[in-house]
């Protein structure tokens, strides 16, 4: 009898090995494709989530430090240390330099002479020695700062930024004339009390978020005394000098543009100015502190978050709060005040 070639003596038929098609290959990777773009808005959703819970705390340690500081001083720290003579380069030291034992910095504070300009202090950086300015102050910067990076002069550590700036109040900073400062809780020379704060601690702002690196234009004099209310006023205004990406660059530097904010223009407002062709979303300062003798500070430094659509803040109470891009001018500029005596409901 004769059999099939393809029969085995064991009698069962040879199978052929059967894999993926092209077709169901593809199929399942379209599947994957699908189930990924589901999951990637999910999963960075939770990151932002995660750094601005970050954000949030790092605001509720400064209040915190801010009132440690109060209890022991029995004042909240000076903006900035001023003896009044134009361009003394000592005593330049910001709020969050002053603050910075009782955010468990103490070592590095105890480096501090606040006789002496910031960037002679001298430090270990880890990789040798470096000025403090130039220290990175992880408390003073949120998660999402894309330019967490040293800032260098002439190839050598010279400052490093931050993302939390002080409550400098709605315009003027600081006239040193009279000499006072402007409407809000921190100014040149302050020697703010609690008691001070008039319209209260929990509807008055201590502190707010600010971006690294950003342009600004200043000492070039003659400001309104009244605030502008349009960007293109502020464009408008006389500009002594531009700096394209040095604003807030400097945490040991108590000027305005550089460890504070003002309530001006709500906030992330991208304040648009042309200069020389590219355009810059910029803060502006009339004169910075200390620099001249006759010359009043007025600032419209900006409060700005990369949280999308919000800023964080902490009140002058210790609290932290989320602040949205459309809140009412007139309520931002109410909380930036601390003696304003303006009526601010609960629910804003």
């Amino acid at each position: 009898m004769l059999y099939s070639a393809r029969v085995r003596s064991h009698g069962r038929p040879r199978l052929g090995r059967r894999g993926f098609t092209l077709v169901e290959l593809l199929v399942v990777i379209a599947i994957i494709g699908i189930l990924v773009s589901l999951l990637l808005p999910a999963i960075q959703a939770a990151r932002e989530a995660a750094r601005r819970i970050s954000c949030v705390n790092n605001l509720k340690q400064i209040a915190i430090a801010m009132h440690n500081y109060a209890d022991a001083n029995k004042v909240f720290p000076p903006s900035f240390s001023w003896n009044g003579v134009a361009g003394d380069v000592g005593g330049n030291w910001s709020a969050q330099a002053r603050v910075l034992p009782f955010l468990e910095e103490v070592n590095l504070a105890e480096a501090i002479d606040f006789k002496l300009h910031y960037t002679t202090v001298m430090v270990e950086g880890g990789s040798g020695t470096i000025p403090i300015s130039a220290f990175r102050v992880a408390s003073y910067l949120c998660a999402s700062e894309w330019r967490d990076t040293m800032r260098f002069k002439d190839g050598n550590p010279y400052h490093y930024p931050l993302n939390y700036g002080v409550n400098l109040g709605d315009w003027l900073v600081y006239d040193p004339v009279k000499p006072e400062g402007g409407r809000g809780p921190f100014h040149p020379n302050s020697r703010m009390r609690p008691s001070m704060i008039q319209d209260g601690l929990s509807k008055t702002l201590m502190a707010a978020e600010v971006k690294a690196y950003t342009p600004y234009l200043r000492n070039g004099g003659n400001a309104p005394a009244t605030p502008p209310t349009e960007i293109a006023q502020i464009c408008s205004l006389p500009i002594g000098e531009f700096k394209e990406s040095s604003g807030h660059t400097e945490w040991a530097d108590g000027r305005a543009h550089q460890t504070g904010f003002t309530a001006v223009f709500l906030p992330n407002t991208r304040v648009l100015c042309d200069q020389g062709g590219p355009t810059y979303d910029v803060d502006w300062t009339s004169y910075r502190e200390g620099a001249s003798e006759s010359e009043p500070t007025y600032a419209a430094v900006t409060a700005r978050s990369y949280h999308p659509g919000v800023v964080n803040a902490a009140k002058m109470d210790g609290s932290v709060m989320t602040v949205s891009d459309d809140i009412a001018a007139d309520v931002w500029r109410s909380l930036s005040t601390r003696n304003g005596h303006e009526v601010i409901s609960d629910n804003f």
